[in-house]
């Protein structure tokens, strides 16, 4: 195809002549501004035709939009301006429909290999190899309301994310109408869909393109995929239609007016895609481009692909739609496709994340699901330090996606480093973890950045520009990274609690004046269950954990130090557990089972099965105790007698958790002919639901839970080895002291137990062999 050129339209040419007035320019001075020779610019002002890069170039130093100032109507397809056909008739000025469908044919055939070459495939974050997109791809939800547009009070928002109940902001829960990312492009013919970064906005753009080129989507439309950066760069800054004609058509043997005339008649699926990756000294001309181009070519189908808060712009004739996040069924559907054909298997990395609720609540993310998959396909199983993951997750957010796809934003601050960025991001969680805010309003969150960036080299002084660099930032943050987010009007929130937890407790750990100070005022929050992930993931970032869990330790000590009667079921519980009946476990997991075994503190021994897996064999043996009403030394003999029979994959001690445990212990006493008849009964109804069971961790926990109920119903004391104090009522301050103490203490020993967790080998032994132990 020959290279395109343009000529001024009379009215083009008089609009030019009055910008150059106004600008007080010659056309010497406007051949240097384009650098270009004198005659081009002559020839514009004569409506004769030049180069369409150097026309193109003309009209933007004179402000002006080439596509008003160009002479179309030399491009029409006419009879008697059109070259003689080609051979192939497919390529013949499109007059029919007939004519139309088989050049959108021809054409999606043209196109086919650099298209698979643009939206094949994607490789993101630290993949080792490209994978294609069809072969990854999840459909999308939409929103048909903004998030950030919506108009919500801070109460309702609260209700509806019940933190308490362990909701980590929407996981699992959807409130809002969603409807398919197809459905959506069908429905509007002009669409901008907005997201959070790493939402999955260009894999979904780049399977529309595949879709429809391959006929499965909007069959009668011909996909032009244009990535938007590489647009608003290419050297000669040409139009956005001659660079769509260069770019996929230059060696087509069809005409410029035949393709064009395929435009005309809406024949297009346009996708544009990351409006908000182009370079601020770009972005007018590419708003200009777009908005032109969609206003002459109306009748095709357009979708834009920006990330929330990007741009302010509006395009008034599209509609906006935001991709929602993942929800459960997406994200079995992604691992599902991801781990096909690979050693490590989906429902494993579905049960792994089942199992660790803090890093299910990320998976709702593509990108970090994404990072996810990784790490787990590594070893088959998730990093034992979760700190860890959090920063990995963290960096793929403030850095690496962008790095990886060679964009650079604009420094809204330029003294706002990554570091700085991270150190602000710890400062705004820690204080807002503290005040008990998971939602903050915009006013009061703009406070806080102005409150840090007021320190930084070169701040501004002025009040009024201080607010707005604030402002600035904050959309920044949001946009770029995606680490808060605006939950509704003028309310944000952290993108997932998770990482308000991990920045608070980079803030007690980095960022402090006084660490010792720091960490003293953390045990201030040892019995606030909100806090329990800042005390773990405090431990990993330490470089001497023991700076916490030593004064940790001593304050769970002085809980029960002043109480005679708890000092005295502990001497009970430190000497029942050196048995010969606990032999087989350590001393640890002995003392955390006769410590509950009677108060019934907590319905998993967490600390038990924290300090000895063998400890999996106690759950069994207690239920026994409870069903078959038999002494707990028996109860421990039949457990051990299956463990040591059972294949390798379903003894006691292979389960991963205790509910899993109360499985197995269920199939042993069915086995039993000492079981009664009311009993079996209802044990059976459990075993109904076959082992399917053990892929579903809500149905697990609640089928354990029922399991222990009807056996302690069943037999509230086991034989007799109930606990033999002559007072051995506890009064229900003493109660609560103790439910605190083996909270606390189970706390304390996961922080010991945890990966990351640095100290010397001494004081950690010390530290365990005192955990429930008297004063």
């Amino acid at each position: 195809m020959a290279k395109p050129s343009l000529s001024a339209s009379p009215t083009g040419i008089h609009l030019a002549k009055q910008a150059m007035a106004k600008a007080g320019w010659t056309q010497k001075n406007l051949s240097a501004l384009v650098s270009c020779s004198r005659q081009p610019i002559t020839n514009f002002f004569k409506g004769e035709s030049i180069a369409q890069p150097i026309f193109v170039k003309i009209c933007d130093r004179l402000g002006l939009n080439w596509q008003n100032i160009a002479d179309f109507s030399a491009l029409a397809p006419t009879a008697t301006t059109l070259p003689p056909p080609p051979p192939n008739p497919v390529v013949s000025a499109a007059s029919s429909n007939a004519d139309l469908s088989a050049l959108v044919q021809d054409l999606r055939r043209h196109l086919a290999p650099a298209l698979e070459e643009r939206c094949g495939t994607m490789r993101i974050l630290d993949m080792s190899y490209p994978i294609g997109i069809e072969d990854i791809y999840t459909d999308v939800n939409i929103l048909e309301q903004l998030s950030g547009r919506r108009r919500k009070r801070l109460d309702e928002l609260l209700a509806i994310y019940d933190l308490e109940a362990g909701d980590r902001l929407g996981l699992g829960q959807v409130t809002e109408e969603r409807m398919s990312g197809l459905e959506a492009v069908q429905k509007y013919h002009r669409l901008i869909i907005v997201g959070k970064p790493g939402a999955g906005k260009t894999t979904f753009l780049k399977h529309l393109a595949i879709q429809c080129n391959q006929g499965a989507f909007e069959a009668a439309r011909l996909p032009i995929f244009v990535t938007l950066k590489d647009f608003a760069e290419t050297p000669e800054q040409p139009g956005l239609l001659p660079y769509i004609l260069q770019r996929d058509f230059s060696n087509h043997p069809a005409s410029e007016a035949t393709i064009i005339s395929l435009f005309q008649q809406g024949h297009a699926l346009m996708l544009l895609d990351g409006l908000d990756e182009v370079r601020a000294d770009d972005h007018d001309r590419i708003l200009r481009e777009i908005r032109t181009f969609s206003e002459q070519f109306c009748d095709n189908r357009f979708v834009i692909t920006c990330r929330i808060a990007a741009w302010e712009y509006t395009f008034e004739k599209f509609t906006e739609v935001e991709v929602a996040d993942f929800d459960s069924a997406q994200i079995t559907a992604f691992a599902a496709k991801w781990f096909h054909q690979k050693p490590v298997k989906p429902g494993s990395f579905l049960r792994a994340l089942n199992h660790h609720p803090k890093i299910h609540q990320l998976a709702v993310s593509p990108l970090l699901l994404t990072l996810l998959c990784l790490a787990f396909e590594e070893s088959g199983e998730f990093p034992a330090s979760r700190s860890e993951l959090y920063k990995e997750g963290v960096d793929a957010l403030l850095k690496k996606w962008d790095a990886k796809r060679g964009i650079q934003r604009d420094q809204v601050y330029k003294k706002l480093s990554l570091q700085h960025k991270q150190d602000l991001l710890s400062f705004i969680a820690l204080l807002t973890f503290q005040q008990q805010s998971y939602f903050f309003k915009q006013s009061v969150l703009e406070e806080y950045i102005a409150d840090y960036i007021a320190d930084l080299p070169d701040a501004q002084a002025d009040p009024e520009a201080l607010q707005l660099d604030s402002e600035a930032v904050l959309q920044s943050i949001e946009s770029q990274h995606g680490l808060l987010v605006e939950r509704a009007k003028g309310i944000y929130s952290f993108s997932h609690l998770t990482f308000q937890e991990y920045f608070a407790a980079r803030e007690i750990v980095f960022s402090a004046t006084h660490l010792d100070q720091s960490l003293h005022d953390l045990l201030e929050h040892l019995h606030d269950r909100r806090w329990q992930e800042i005390f773990l993931l405090t431990t990993e970032m330490l470089r001497d954990a023991s700076r916490l869990l030593v004064p940790m330790k001593q304050a769970i000590d002085h809980l029960l130090a002043g109480e005679p009667k708890l000092q005295q079921f502990l001497c009970y519980v430190r000497d029942r557990a050196t048995s010969p009946t606990f032999t087989f476990c350590k001393p640890l997991a002995a003392r955390a089972f006769c410590f509950d075994i009677d108060f019934d503190i907590d319905k998993r021994r967490a600390i038990a099965l924290l300090a000895d897996p063998t400890a999996k064999i106690l759950v069994c043996a207690s239920f026994f105790t409870r069903v078959l009403n038999i002494h707990l030394d028996e109860a421990i003999a039949i457990a051990q007698d299956y463990e040591a029979s059972a294949p390798a994959d379903q003894k006691i001690t292979a389960m991963r958790s205790a509910d899993e445990a109360m499985w197995i212990g269920i199939q042993v006493v069915l086995q039993s002919n000492h079981i009664k008849p009311k009993l079996r009964k209802r044990l059976e109804t459990f075993t109904q639901q076959t082992e399917e069971i053990l892929q579903d961790e809500e149905a697990l926990e609640q089928m354990a839970d029922d399991a222990r109920k009807m056996a302690k119903d069943n037999l509230h004391h086991i034989g007799n080895d109930a606990w033999k104090l002559s007072d051995r009522q506890f009064t229900d301050h003493e109660k609560h002291l103790l439910r605190q103490y083996y909270k606390a203490t189970e706390l304390l020993l996961r922080c010991l137990k945890s990966e990351g967790c640095r100290m010397d080998r001494q004081t950690r032994q010390h530290i365990e062999e005192n955990l429930l132990m008297p004063s």
